[in-house]
């Protein structure tokens, strides 16, 4: 009995987060505009998604963002996190604990913040105030996957770099960053997933006729519209989709690297 328990109480947690998903999924196919009662499978939700021009919009702008708000913010949160931690432990201290109060906000807090800096500075909130919020928010992220890597590296590599003829470009680029480039994966994919998803900030931030995803279907829910189920349904298989890419491709290639150590 006490071996029962513990399986049925995570099948039930399973349950609780997974059954909307794929309440959203079965009823993505259903032929009237039904949300409770599933009348008979179609694709018309589909075609009239990719259809709205509105949906595509969204669609566009929140792919957009998310890839160039990953790329700035895996880039400047792999350079600061090396300066940081070539910095005296003083200065290494405050700044971790400056990057850890967006994580620690309420997004409420972050997203309010934002709004009143830009309106402050006059700037007309639209694409681009959304896209620095973006970056903004996500290179903490980023910092925080690629710190735990650092302090594991061997601080005398780099200098055995330079010694053996390296620039210091060759030796940040050919020595640092391949043995810190898991981190770096793991701070992009994190970036990517919550600029993708984030709505609260994205709320404040951005301005008439620019949309993602997550506002798009905020301002659709007080009207029935099954196309947001179409469209979550790709999200859901996207991410599915990314997930095991990431987790299934260096499993494969941990197992492949042990077979050549056998064989050798």
């Amino acid at each position: 009995m006490k071996k029962v328990v513990p399986k049925i109480y995570l099948a039930l947690i399973l349950l609780f987060f997974y059954l909307p998903i794929i309440y959203v999924v079965i009823f993505s196919f259903n032929e009237s505009r039904s949300l409770t009662a599933f009348t008979g499978f179609s694709l018309q939700w589909y075609t009239k998604m990719f259809e709205t021009r509105a949906i595509m919009e969204a669609i566009y702008y929140t792919v957009v963002i998310a890839v160039i708000a990953t790329i700035v913010s895996t880039i400047v949160g792999t350079i600061a996190s090396i300066g940081l931690s070539k910095s005296n432990r003083v200065i290494k201290e405050i700044v971790n604990q400056v990057n850890n109060l967006p994580m620690l906000n309420p997004e409420i807090v972050t997203a309010i913040g934002l709004m009143l800096f830009f309106t402050s500075l006059n700037i007309e909130k639209g694409f681009w105030t959304l896209l620095m919020a973006h970056i903004a928010f996500c290179i903490p992220y980023v910092m925080l996957s690629i710190m735990p890597r650092l302090r594991m590296l061997d601080d005398n590599l780099a200098e055995a770099a330079l010694d053996l003829g390296c620039t210091p470009f060759q030796a940040l680029t050919k020595v640092i960053i391949p043995q810190i480039k898991g981190g770096i994966l793991s701070g992009a994919l994190i970036a990517f997933t919550m600029s993708f998803d984030d709505f609260v900030i994205s709320y404040f931030t951005t301005g008439p006729g620019i949309n993602n995803i997550s506002t798009y279907v905020y301002s659709s829910v007080k009207r029935i519209n099954p196309s947001v189920n179409a469209l979550s349904t790709i999200i859901i298989v996207v991410i599915t989709i990314v997930l095991i890419i990431t987790n299934v491709v260096p499993m494969l290639k941990n197992r492949r690297n042990k077979n050549n150590e056998k064989i050798a």
